[in-house]
């Protein structure tokens, strides 16, 4: 057992004697079909704490010839898989983490720093089968390969770290990547390359270093979805075990939306909240948020806005294409979201092409970076929205209406004035404070029709539902009306408690109109 050539199964065996393990063995029947193929080559990008490493260990532990693991897999999803046992065990695994390269190495280059270290080890094994002179990994390799036959399997952890911690020295970049092309890119010895990032493949040029692999993003992980992030029914399954409320945690950490998995939460946040029995911020408690508002405030055309969409509850389309993978090379705003949906700050939806804050969690880290500077404009609505929560359950009609035309004046100066969907992120930023109690849900369909807006009460927080439909141009009675008439008081049947029905009108054509306000109480849920 070696630190870098078949590591054994030490870091699996931690995995599942932990308090809390979900069972996501079924991922090597994935890398099971692409060994020795043309489909060798993986790269799967996700943000950080979503379990990357975790299933770099499980893969070492299930190929490194230097162990027996089939004790440690008894039980689990991929035991009953027909190739369990072809495959068990039976590689020479490389295993790489390029951050300790990239620490350790100082003065060296990365790779020559890595060169050395995993030469020297791998010369313990086979160092009769090349040459002592033999400085170039792959060379070595190659002449193992040709004496004994032996394919080798790499797990690449931290691929992308010199992308994101050297990311002026363009010439380091490049070099790595060359590096990494000529150990991996049409070499015999390949039984399979996985390795994992934040980011997916760098491109420099016309082509990518390493157009070999097959990426995995979270702009589409493919056949790798459900090992992303833990899904609807692993959490629902926590949740009873540790009498969490299921709501309230996909009210946190819900929110990574895939094709297949519409409901993907972030593993790290999600375990934490169930071994502390406690919903907070985890998984960004390890950063500041410092590193969110430099690419908030990019000057870009539109980011601002789009920003500002999304803190409403909105959503932005977003060309994912130009992004040329990596934390400097920004061309347009679109560039900019595209990075904050890889390293896990927006949520995207593949289908529409549309990128929106996934949760709670991430709203806070939002809210954190804009309150230290350069956002007064929104700021300010954030801190007037308590008192407009409270003047809206109280039904103080007035006192709303005037709130509210002092948030969209406020958000107006980055938005268009004359806009419903304007309208609709002004209402739900005016409103921010009530994230704390409450799911606030743009556009449900309900009776007959679609409600604007409705703030579904999270559980145990004994708030009134309220149901809002925004109008321009004609009376806020009218708004109200609408409601009762398309019935969208149905998109809560089963709601026990009191629902507030909120009529809200503003004039497009006349900005000094104040807006207006209607606030009632709906009585008959009982026959919904």
């Amino acid at each position: 057992m070696g630190v870098y050539l078949n590591p054994g199964n030490g870091g699996f065996r931690e995995s599942i004697r932990s308090k809390i393990y979900v069972d996501k063995t079924g991922l090597i029947s994935c890398t099971n079909e692409c060994l020795s193929t043309e489909q060798k080559f993986i790269c799967v990008s996700r943000p950080r704490r979503f379990g990357k490493s975790m299933a770099l260990k499980m893969l070492a532990a299930y190929y490194s010839r230097s162990c027996d693991s089939r004790e440690l897999f008894a039980g689990l999803r991929i035991e009953s898989d027909p190739a369990f046992a072809e495959h068990l065990n039976r590689y020479d695994v490389i295993f790489l983490n390029m951050q300790q390269f990239l620490i350790r190495a100082k003065n060296e280059e990365v790779s020559e720093y890595l060169e050395r270290v995993v030469l020297q080890e791998i010369r313990q094994t086979y160092g009769e089968l090349f040459s002592d002179q033999e400085t170039i990994l792959a060379a070595a390799l190659e002449q193992i390969y040709a004496k004994t036959g032996r394919e080798f399997i790499f797990l690449i952890d931290e691929w992308d770290c010199v992308m994101r911690e050297r990311q002026s020295s363009e010439e380091l970049q490049k070099q790595y990547l060359d590096f990494l092309r000529n150990l991996l890119k049409d070499q015999p010895y390949v039984a399979l390359a996985y390795m994992t990032g934040i980011l997916p493949v760098k491109k420099y040029g016309v082509h990518s270093a390493l157009n070999m692999f097959t990426e995995y993003a979270m702009t589409d992980q493919d056949v790798f979805e459900e090992y992303t992030g833990f899904t609807e029914a692993e959490v629902r399954e926590l949740c009873g075990r540790f009498a969490m409320d299921f709501e309230e945690t996909s009210h946190w950490y819900d929110g990574y939306m895939l094709k297949r998995f519409q409901h993907v939460f972030n593993p790290k946040s999600v375990v934490e909240a169930m071994r502390r029995r406690n919903f907070s911020n985890y998984w960004t408690a390890t950063e500041t948020y410092d590193a969110l508002k430099i690419y908030m405030d990019m000057d870009f055309d539109g980011l601002r806005a789009d920003i500002v969409q999304l803190l409403g509850g909105g959503r932005v389309v977003v060309n994912t294409r130009s992004f040329q993978n990596d934390m400097s090379n920004f061309r347009t705003k679109d560039d900019v979201l595209t990075l904050l949906i890889h390293i896990g700050y927006l949520g995207y939806d593949a289908r529409e092409r549309e990128a929106f804050i996934p949760n709670k969690e991430i709203i806070e880290e939002f809210e954190n970076a804009m309150s230290a500077g350069g956002w007064s404009e929104v700021v300010r609505v954030f801190q007037a929205s308590q008192k407009l929560l409270e003047d809206t359950l109280r039904g103080d009609e007035a006192s709303v209406a005037r709130a509210l035309d002092r948030a969209h004046t406020e958000v107006a100066s980055i938005l268009t004035y004359n806009d419903e969907n304007s309208l609709a992120c002004a209402v739900q930023l005016a409103y921010y404070s009530a994230r704390r109690d409450y799911k606030i849900i743009r556009e449900l369909p309900a009776g007959k029709g679609f409600a604007d807006l409705v703030f579904l009460p999270l559980p145990h927080t004994g708030k009134p539902a309220v149901v809002v439909e925004l109008k321009y141009g004609k009376s806020a009675d009218a708004a109200l009306q609408q409601i009762k008439d398309r019935d969208y008081a149905q998109a809560l049947a089963g709601f026990s408690g009191e629902i507030l029905l909120v009529g809200i009108n503003y004039d497009r054509e006349n900005r000094e109109k104040p807006h207006r306000c209607v606030i009632e109480k709906f009585e008959d849920n009982s026959e919904k």
